[in-house]
């Protein structure tokens, strides 16, 4: 299991940094995009909503390969994962594959780490 889960870890931080690292620094170009990718990332664009989210991306992707602080970096994700899951199960399906393995190693490394999550959970 734990071999696994770093596989896993180290498999997610690439790919996040890939991407962040891409975004920030425009390696690969735009692809043409249909008309409600367009209007979802126009409205993303005007609140500058993703220079937040690749931000937490770069970061929880060096967190992933390093290995420290996995369980912050596995919280902090979550709900980014969750709408990028989203995002391709409605609008654009292409990229679903790489969705469904963000949220399924995302959801994979909470049960791993569900312990050090008890405390949030715990009712006082």
């Amino acid at each position: 299991m734990k071999i696994t889960m770093i596989i896993v870890r180290t498999l997610m931080g690439l790919l996040l940094l890939f991407a962040s690292v891409t975004y920030f620094f425009h390696l690969i170009p735009m692809p043409k995009m249909d008309e409600p990718t367009r209007i979802y990332n126009e409205g993303l664009a005007v609140v500058n909503l993703m220079t937040f989210v690749k931000s937490i991306e770069l970061i929880c992707g060096l967190l992933f390969v390093t290995g420290r602080f996995v369980t912050l970096a596995t919280l902090l994700l979550f709900p980014i994962s969750f709408n990028i899951l989203l995002f391709h199960l409605i609008v654009a399906p292409s990229g679903l594959p790489v969705a469904v393995f963000l949220m399924a190693g995302n959801s994979f490394l909470a049960y791993y780490y569900r312990n050090n999550f008890a405390s949030l959970f715990a009712m006082k």
